[in-house]
């Protein structure tokens, strides 16, 4: 994490938008016969035919989404992307374009663009997207990054969010709560670098966490798997705010109810293990921490058979009728109204 103080530094006015722009989209490659235009012209064309389009925009600002202290611009270039893919795969589609626009002020000189740019077009070719346009402009107020993602699907496995039916399995794939953690242990370390600029943190014990917080990825896995399993879900969602918050807006679109057992929600042995030692309930981190980009979706009672031993999903619960309401059975099996107390940017 040792960053080198003297390097070169060119300023941005020397290339102007539009020289900005080809220089840090030059080595951007269209893999898509969908995209017909990308970057170069007043708007991108793209021809999709017969299939159904989901488009999804989300926007990363500096000093609330992320602290540049310790977050590489590389890696943000490329969690910006996740977090925009994995909205698309929600939905049970495939992506296929990107746009990147940003808002930067004059302290970012070109190699730190060319940083970020390069995480973008990491992701761009990790999830065979093309990023066909976007916007530059100039911020009084840091970093901004919002990005677009287009996709497509077949009008018979689009999956929406008010599919979930009483009696469903509730689903989730992957472990929660690693983000949360590894954020945590990246904000105490930046207070100690604070009082002490000569240390350098020790992170060994903390590797997979902090990845699940600097480099996140999206679970595009998942649709293909859930096709190879011949299992279509009711409905779905992926998880950026906390578990608690998405069951209740899957409860909420589908006007049902749910009981999630805490037993059951899976857990990293590191994120156990740092819990215990910021003294923080687990489950807590789990239900409300956010961004761990992992889908949960519901499934007919049927399917059971076909997901149960494949180590990619954990039953975690069940979904029933509204007039139950929403609970947390815990391990003590007392229930508890679940509350959704998640990510929400506009909290002071």
């Amino acid at each position: 994490m040792i960053e080198d103080k003297n390097q070169n530094k060119t300023p941005l006015s020397e290339l102007g938008e539009f020289g900005l722009i080809d220089h840090l989209t030059k080595g951007f490659k269209i893999k898509h016969a969908s995209t017909i235009k990308g970057i170069g012209d007043d708007a991108a064309v793209l021809d999709f035919k017969n299939e159904q389009i989901v488009v999804t925009t989300d926007m990363l600002v500096e000093g609330v989404h992320f602290d540049l202290s310790y977050m590489p611009l590389k890696h943000l270039g490329y969690k910006a992307m996740v977090v925009n893919l994995s909205d698309v795969y929600a939905m049970n589609a495939q992506a296929s374009q990107i746009t990147v626009s940003i808002a930067v002020s004059n302290r970012f000189p070109l190699e730190a663009l060319e940083a970020l740019y390069s995480g973008i077009e990491t992701a761009a070719n990790m999830y065979d997207v093309d990023v066909v346009g976007g916007d530059t402009t100039t911020s009084t107020a840091g970093l901004i990054i919002s990005i677009t993602a287009i996709g497509y699907v077949n009008s018979k496995e689009v999956i929406y969010r008010d599919g979930a039916k009483p009696d469903d399995l509730l689903v989730v794939t992957g472990d929660l709560g690693a983000a949360y953690m590894g954020l945590q242990v990246l904000e105490r370390e930046k207070e100690v670098f604070k009082v002490n600029p000569q240390n350098q943190p020790d992170l060994e014990s903390y590797t997979y966490i902090i990845e699940r917080q600097l480099k996140p990825e999206a679970r595009k896995d998942i649709v293909k798997l859930l096709k190879d399993l011949d299992v279509k879900p009711t409905s779905m969602i992926d998880i950026s705010d906390g578990l608690s918050s998405e069951i209740m807006h899957l409860c909420k679109h589908s006007n049902v109810g749910c009981d999630l057992y805490e037993n059951k929600i899976p857990l990293d042995p590191q994120v156990i293990s740092t819990c215990e030692e910021f003294n923080i309930d687990s489950t807590t981190v789990a239900l409300n921490g956010g961004e761990d980009y992992e889908l949960l979706f519901t499934v007919s009672q049927e399917d059971f058979t076909k997901i149960k031993a494949n180590p990619n999903f954990s039953i975690i619960g069940f979904m029933k009728e509204k007039s139950a309401g929403m609970h947390l059975i815990t391990r003590a099996e007392t229930s508890i109204p679940l509350k959704a107390q998640g990510w929400n940017s506009f909290n002071s």
